[in-house]
């Protein structure tokens, strides 16, 4: 199911859900699509009237074998391609779609130490098909969410994500711009404090994933080393304009 196909597929857009003004959640249907594990990821290409092709890399949200794939898309003004997910791709167009691909950013239930996952804006995409599987596989391994947005308006699964959380799940936010009414903290970017009160203890041997825009990772796993965490325990995913 992760080795994924060698050509392109065509891509039907079934359905969508609009987070907000600046992003969606996509339900494409793949025929011939092989399922994927969580964690992985896809190419996407669209073609111009003209021919021009531009093709860009996103996470899935879903896994396993069914051939409705789920992504999220954050529109960049300036992206080629986010700008037509978000805004103008209607029910019934099409697109083309290679994968899955990854094995490095993957989870699965047979992994039974703790995972801490981090996400940063719509980074947390990858990080909900870890979650997900967690809470359907029933592990027992125990997992948290650090998850940091820009304010409530602007996360992705959010109701969702409150629904998985449990004692085996649990779930914290960052708010860098705008806090919701009665939030203990002031908003910020994720500091060490904060970490240190969010995060599965270094002490514990978690396994780590980070994925969010390369600033965002990059700084997140400087404060990780620095609390103490194994380097070769930190696993990361990270992206830039689309």
């Amino acid at each position: 199911m992760s080795g994924g196909v060698s050509g392109w597929l065509h891509g039907r857009l079934e359905r969508e859900e609009r987070v907000n003004d600046h992003a969606r959640i996509l339900f494409l249907r793949v025929p011939g699509w092989p399922g994927n594990l969580p964690g992985q990821h896809l190419d996407l290409r669209l073609t111009a009237e003209d021919g021009y092709q531009a093709a860009r890399s996103y996470s899935l949200a879903s896994y396993g074998e069914s051939d409705l794939v789920e992504i999220a898309v954050d529109e960049l003004p300036d992206g080629e391609v986010s700008p037509y997910l978000v805004e103008d791709m209607m029910v019934g167009d099409e697109l083309e779609i290679r994968g899955p691909l990854g094995a490095y950013f993957v989870w699965t239930p047979a992994q039974t130490e703790p995972v801490q996952l981090i996400a940063g804006g719509s980074g947390i995409v990858p990080l909900v098909s870890i979650a997900r599987a967690h809470a359907a596989s029933e592990s027992s391994a125990p997992m948290r969410l650090l998850y940091s947005v820009r304010g409530p308006a602007d996360a992705f699964y959010a109701q969702e994500l409150a629904q998985l959380a449990n004692s085996n799940f649990a779930l914290d936010w960052v708010y860098t711009r705008t806090v919701p009414a009665g939030w203990p903290r002031p908003a910020g970017r994720l500091d060490a404090a904060t970490a240190a009160a969010s995060v599965i203890s270094s002490a514990d041997d978690p396994l780590v994933y980070i994925c969010g825009p390369t600033g965002f990772v990059e700084a997140t796993t400087r404060l990780l080393q620095v609390a103490g965490f194994d380097d070769g325990r930190i696993k990361t995913e990270r992206f830039g304009g689309t």
